[in-house]
């Protein structure tokens, strides 16, 4: 009843000031690429000497209402040359536009059509990357990193080097849904957090929203990462890849029937572990992935999608130890239209992430895993010029398994256990609106209503006064409760329910054509809570639902921001403040076990979290030198206050450092085209330590000598910063031949700083004191790699 009260109060607020006086027709149509037909995502289209303006969807569709008459109607999008059409709008239309790359002179690049997207348009805190942008980044081991990229944009930060995973806004990595063609991705990293599983020419577009986040997503907390991947070139065949000193890669597409379908299939494998067993060494470490694709376009009016992603890694100690784990998705995607001013996109959605341990010397096999099922039907709603409307449904099905054992060999000593699997629905229903509600305010806002139901089959404990956790009041510390009982539920019943609504709206006032304001407030309401006590994600973490002691954690933040664009569009300047707040955050008492534990309830307290900061971005979009210049000044605390005024809490429940803070973080990353043979690229990073608790004192038991710890989190590991830089070759640059190639030529850490990925303490067996011991994994890392395409 409460969500059906405020569709009625949204809709009468759409509908208000509507005219249908003036007599209006549509244009529609798709905007693509010139040589590949691969429709474009955030093509800006605007109509000359008018305040009308609309971007491409994320299938290249777009839609603008206009009184009847001629316009001037201009394309623009960064990378490609700009398009200007004179229309006449007598009728409902139907016009696709087709865009040329933009050559490769070394003279600075005019814009005609300027690009005012990003005043006009009600979005805030999202940043957006090219893969174009991404392969000029000099990285580790010469491999092109998605997810690193991200690490230079302000906000974002990661748990240190070499680990996996990101952190946004001093949220943690579990609060950001990952989306590869709307699966969500559970673990995004290779090899420990070496690598991204992206594969950088499978992925034509990337989008992360920090706050402002539209109401067709939910789920987290802290930020939403919205990948696509490329469609297929359905012109011609090609293919293209890359060969380098740790990993290659290979990607092919083309048509299944010229211009109505193609197919794409990309993989990517490293074989570094090939080169250990030139020194008879029996431990392996590799990955690999597949990423497909088909299309088939049966009329103007339906399109269908299929794509895939599976990938896996395996890591192996002397045959004794083998861990193998990774993603699997599959999405079936069918766009239709249903008028020129509505456009609709039924998904079904699988995704699995799977964790598999053998330890042959005790005698057991590990796994572990989390699957979900997805239904989502999405609507875009172009109603006018000044009205636009997102709305749909979605329900995903999850099956936590969060352990299985089972003995390997007659000796194992090891009995079978299947640790209790868990079941979750979670139904969501979204409306979202931007509306010109001047020529100078523009607004986006909506509401989401989520639900979620904890699903049996499965045996939940009972405790005293529904306490899983108690407080010793002599000992002053937290410790496991007892259960004084259990329940059963059957399949399908309800063990927990949840409802919320999630509001969220941005405003954007333009000062003049070139400055705009903007400020934005959302809701996030997570269900899912990753059981980990490490500040990077691990392989090994185990998801869990929020149930009867686990609650959802909700989100709330503001932000605020101004925006300039200035010399004709050639430098953006982005400031940005924000404020989030979260509940419900989980938190550990102290000496927590979390691996293969039924009742992990005993050993969690809800707590709180909260962030804010101010971010600068300044960007060069043009000319032989281009690139950015990110910095962030935050803070990340977490607080878990004592249940009654008798406990302490954690950390005596006053605010600590979250693990994510980070006080300072400073990115730069540029490339300079030099010639049509040579281009040169550079990063550089710097920013605090991550926080960390070290010991501030000692005692002997026993005759051993013991560290004493103090409150959480009051230390820091040292500055982290490193220099990276990188050139690109291209032999031929001017060659007519399909066949074209570039070595890639580049240095991680440049200067060899030895960044500490952290810190530990232990006794010195000579003189028995205690020494701390730095580990670092990086020094100068040079790589070079080939890459082709035909």
């Amino acid at each position: 009843m409460l969500f059906q009260k405020c569709f009625i109060i949204l809709s009468l607020i759409l509908f208000s000031n509507f005219s249908l006086a003036q007599e209006k027709f549509t244009i529609s149509g798709t905007v693509s690429d010139a040589g590949t037909n691969e429709t474009l995502i955030g093509v800006s289209i605007s109509v000359k000497n008018t305040k009308s303006f609309v971007v491409t969807n994320e299938y290249g569709f777009y839609s603008i209402t206009l009184p009847k008459g001629t316009y001037e109607i201009a394309i623009s999008y960064l990378g490609y040359e700009s398009v200007s059409e004179s229309v006449i709008l007598n009728e409902n239309a139907t016009k696709n536009f087709s865009l040329k790359e933009t050559g490769k002179q070394l003279d600075e690049v005019i814009i005609t059509q300027k690009n005012r997207a990003n005043i006009r348009k009600p979005e805030m805190s999202v940043n957006k990357l090219s893969i174009k942008d991404i392969k000029q980044m000099p990285v580790v081991l010469g491999e092109v990193d998605v997810i690193k990229s991200l690490l230079f944009l302000p906000g974002v930060t990661n748990a240190g080097e070499g680990q996996s995973g990101f952190n946004v806004r001093g949220g943690g990595a579990d609060q950001n849904l990952i989306l590869l063609d709307e699966a969500t991705i559970f673990n995004s990293s290779h090899v420990f957090g070496f690598f991204s599983v992206f594969n950088p020419d499978a992925i034509k577009d990337l989008k992360l929203y920090k706050g402002g986040i539209p109401s067709r997503f939910g789920g987290r907390a802290s930020s939403v990462l919205d990948i696509y991947q490329k469609d297929g070139n359905s012109n011609r065949f090609s293919m293209n890849g890359g060969i380098g000193l740790i990993s290659s890669r290979l990607m092919a597409e083309g048509p299944i029937v010229k211009e109505k379908g193609s197919f794409l299939i990309g993989g990517r494998a490293s074989y570094a572990h090939l080169f250990l067993k030139l020194s008879d060494n029996e431990n392996k470490a590799y990955f690999y992935d597949l990423n497909t694709k088909l299309t088939y376009k049966f009329n103007k009016n339906n399109n269908l999608y299929l794509s895939g992603y599976f990938g896996r890694d395996v890591f192996t100690l002397s045959e004794s130890f083998t861990n193998t784990y990774g993603n699997s998705t599959l999405n079936l995607r069918w766009n239709h239209l249903f008028s020129n001013q509505i456009f609709s996109n039924l998904s079904m959605i699988y995704s699995d992430y799977y964790y598999g341990l053998t330890l042959d010397f005790v005698g057991f096999n590990w796994k572990s895993g989390i699957k979900n099922y997805n239904l989502k039907y999405d609507f875009k709603h172009y109603l006018s010029d000044n009205v636009k409307l997102n709305y749909g449904a979605n329900a995903v099905y999850y099956d936590f398994n969060p352990g299985t054992i089972e003995p390997t060999g007659e000796n194992s000593g090891i009995n079978y256990e299947q640790l209790d699997k868990k079941y979750a629905l979670e139904p969501a229903f979204y409306l979202d609106a931007e509306k010109k509600i001047t020529d100078k305010l523009n607004a986006s806002y909506g509401l989401r209503y989520s639900l979620f139901y904890r699903l049996g089959p499965s045996t939940v404990n009972l405790y005293e006064n529904d306490q899983p956790v108690l407080y010793d009041e002599e000992l002053k510390i937290y410790e496991k409760a007892k259960p004084i009982g259990e329940v059963h539920y059957g399949k399908n019943e309800v063990i927990a329910n949840f409802d919320n609504l999630e509001p969220r709206i941005a405003l954007a006032y333009e000062l003049n054509q070139n400055q705009s304001v903007k400020a934005s407030y959302n809701r996030m309401v997570q269900y899912l809570q990753l059981v980990s006590n490490t500040a990077s994600p691990t392989p090994l973490d185990v998801w869990t639902p929020s149930d009867k002691y686990i609650k959802p954690q909700i989100a709330d933040q503001v932000a605020f921001g101004y925006f300039n664009n200035f010399k004709e569009d050639a430098y953006t300047v982005e400031i940005e403040s924000f404020y989030k707040v979260i509940k419900n955050r989980m938190d550990y008492i102290d000496g927590a076990d979390l691996i293969a534990n039924e009742a992990i309830e005993q050993v969690i307290l809800n707590g709180e979290m909260r962030s804010y900061g101010l971010e600068f971005l300044i960007r060069k979009n043009t000319g032989k030198l281009n690139g950015w210049v990110a910095y962030t000044i935050s803070r990340s605390q977490q607080r878990t206050p004592g249940r009654t005024e008798t406990e302490i809490g954690i950390n005596n429940g006053e605010w600590y450092r979250s693990a994510y803070d980070k006080l300072h973080n400073l990115a730069v990353t540029g490339s300079y085209r030099y010639s049509k043979k040579w281009t040169f690229g550079t990063n550089f990073i710097i920013q605090s330590g991550q926080p960390v608790t070290y010991p501030n004192g000692q005692y002997v038991y026993q005759g051993v000598t013991v560290p004493s710890y103090g409150t959480r989190n009051a230390n820091s590991l040292p500055l982290y910063h490193h220099l990276d830089v990188s050139a690109t070759w291209i032999p031929k640059p001017d060659s007519t031949k399909r066949w074209k190639s570039e070595w890639v030529f580049s240095i991680y850490n440049l200067y060899g700083r030895k960044n500490a990925a952290s810190i530990s303490f232990r006794e010195n067996a000579d003189t028995g004191n205690n020494e701390a011991i730095r580990l670092s994994i990086f020094g100068i890392v040079p790589s070079v790699s080939y890459n082709f395409k035909f």
